[in-house]
């Protein structure tokens, strides 16, 4: 317990004091964020605001994680120092970040809203999510539990696995799955990440609800949990690894929220979207929770399928619109909503999907034991 409340405090301290550093850094240049025309023109006062902020709380996150396992191997005799589990959640939270990176450096160089083309974004966030994914089924431990598992997971792991179609296929089918989920997450954060504070916040509940949740199921791990009852136990690897990793991120977010917040200072652009989102389908994949993400994260749901609905619409319709604007959170701005108070309305969606995945996780816990 000890090293995710260092990890979340050492995550907070690097964003909080690094933040400045790189808006410092990043106004030298004239890197600033360029704002689509079509949108609400209240944000039009933001252009030339710094971005790709999420560059600041990606390296937070890996030095807090280095860290804090460099203080605990030093400072205890039980400490095993990184796990396969964190190394793959921090590839895929790195490796989507360089996605978002480029794109957000194809912004500033063409200086427009629009960087890369979808086809080389899908392309990226493809090749690093299938690296995650066959890697995920690797590095079996003494219990013979690997970081990822086959079986579709919601609570916990359910009766299907795609293991059932034979070890290559149903490899090749989680694969697919597991790029599914992935996709999934890291576009929704991105459609989320739109006004000042709101995609950070929402982002922080989802990774401190899967600090808590880790934490239950090391608690309650069938490989020796301290408080573990046979019948409902948790066949997870690594989880404290995961607790600590969660904590780190929700530590290094609200460091990163006191300059994010309105009016922003900086923005997290798609290196930081995409990012977070390759976290959340980490989180998901590597504790077995993978249909309750929709639950937790109710909010990336809701924004998600507002740009669904819209677009189908649309097109179904030829030419007419459900919303004033999409995502969702424009088309209140557009209805005359403040855009603090947008956000902060939305952070309280937020908040209740969290806590509804929570008591959700913690039900099936307390009904099937």
């Amino acid at each position: 317990m000890i090293a995710v409340v260092i990890g979340a405090a050492l995550g907070l301290l690097l964003t909080l004091a690094g933040t400045p550093l790189f808006i410092r850094f990043l106004v030298k240049r004239g890197y600033g964020q360029f704002i689509r025309d079509d949108g609400p023109t209240s944000h039009h006062v933001k252009r030339g605001t710094p971005t790709m902020g999420g560059a600041v709380i990606i390296l937070a996150v890996l030095v807090a994680y280095a860290a804090t396992h460099g203080i605990m191997m030093l400072t205890s005799d039980v400490a095993t120092g990184p796990t396969a589990s964190g190394m793959l959640l921090l590839l895929l939270l790195a490796g989507m970040g360089v996605v978002g990176f480029f794109d957000d450096a194809a912004k500033i160089t063409k200086k427009q809203s629009l960087g890369l083309t979808p086809w080389a974004k899908i392309f990226g966030q493809g090749a690093v999510g299938v690296l995650f994914a066959v890697l995920a089924l690797q590095f079996e431990d003494s219990q013979g539990l690997t970081p990822a598992s086959t079986a579709v997971s919601f609570v916990r792991e359910t009766a299907f696995d795609f293991a059932v179609f034979g070890t290559i296929i149903g490899g090749i089918l989680f694969v697919i799955w597991a790029n599914l989920i992935n996709t999934a997450t890291t576009n929704a954060v991105n459609l989320t990440d739109g006004l000042d504070g709101l995609a950070a916040a929402a982002t922080a509940m989802v990774t401190a609800a899967y600090t808590i949740i880790s934490i239950w199921q090391y608690n309650q791990a069938c490989n020796g949990g301290r408080r573990a009852v046979e019948e409902v136990c948790y066949t997870v690897r690594d989880p404290m690894d995961m607790a600590m990793l969660a904590a780190i991120i929700t530590g290094a977010l609200i460091g990163f929220l006191w300059w994010n917040t309105s009016p922003a200072k900086i923005f997290m652009g798609d290196t930081g979207s995409l990012a977070l989102g390759g976290a959340l389908a980490g989180f998901a994949i590597l504790t077995h929770t993978q249909l309750l993400l929709a639950i937790l994260g109710g909010l990336f749901v809701i924004i998600t399928c507002s740009v669904i609905i819209q677009v189908g619409y649309f097109k179904l319709s030829k030419g007419k619109r459900v919303f004033l604007m999409a995502p969702l959170q424009h088309h209140f701005e557009l209805k005359g909503w403040a855009e603090v108070t947008v956000v902060v309305r939305f952070w309280i969606i937020g908040a209740l999907s969290v806590g509804l995945g929570l008591a959700v996780f913690y039900g099936e816990w307390v009904v099937t034991q």
